[in-house]
């Protein structure tokens, strides 16, 4: 049986190494999206030659060309409507959006972030989940919605901090999840089997009930 796989633009700022693990998870002809666009705001970004180099579309919108974030964010609308798109990924992307842009992907608009929210929002996730003492830590993709690394939570993963753990440290061991939760969430929204009910997503229609926590060892 057939089925038409939803077309998923990737928007990065740099290298994209969450973008490099959804575009290899989306080489399996059954999963249930396609990556039809990379589009960036900065013309070096690492992550743009990366998908060229396996034949994706790649756009670029450099925000210093525009005199207000909306302006830019127009032009960036302008491109996922030409490209067909109907979900966006959020990976590495430094821009804060506008909320004329998050309400236009409404539901429709993935971000992946290094600590288990809502704690740990913004920056430096990691000193300050050392600064604090906390024992456990990770990631989170979510819906993306106006207020900052906030949205409903569609996966988290949770991993150890360890004695001896430094900032570097620490931020390996949750990219590392961030890598597998990420494409985990991508199927599980475009497969059609999560549902968003006010601030809570639920994964409904898959056998393994747990999909949306992943708890590593060590």
């Amino acid at each position: 049986m057939s089925f038409s796989r939803k077309r998923v633009a990737i928007l990065i700022s740099g290298r994209g190494s969450n973008m490099r693990s959804l575009v290899e998870a989306a080489r399996d002809k059954h999963f249930p999206a396609e990556i039809a666009l990379v589009l960036s705001n900065v013309a070096s970004a690492e992550g743009l030659k990366f998908a060229q180099g396996q034949g994706i579309a790649t756009e670029l919108v450099e925000h210093k060309a525009f005199s207000d974030r909306e302006s830019f964010e127009r032009a960036m609308q302008a491109r996922l409507e030409a490209h067909g798109i109907e979900l966006v990924c959020l990976a590495g992307f430094m821009r804060v959006l506008t909320a004329w842009f998050v309400e236009q992907w409404r539901g429709k608009m993935l971000n992946i972030h290094p600590a288990l929210l809502p704690s740990y929002r913004g920056l430096h996730t990691h000193e300050r989940a050392l600064a604090d003492g906390v024992k456990i830590h990770g990631a989170t993709v979510h819906f993306v919605s106006p207020e900052m690394d906030a949205g409903p939570i569609v996966v988290q993963a949770a991993v150890p901090v360890l004695d001896g753990d430094t900032a570097e440290i620490l931020a390996a061991r949750v990219l590392a999840q961030e890598h597998r939760i990420y494409p985990l969430a991508l199927e599980l929204v475009t497969g059609g089997f999560t549902r968003i009910d006010g601030a809570r997503v639920h994964v409904e229609g898959r056998e393994d009930s747990s999909a949306a926590l992943v708890c590593p060892k060590g």
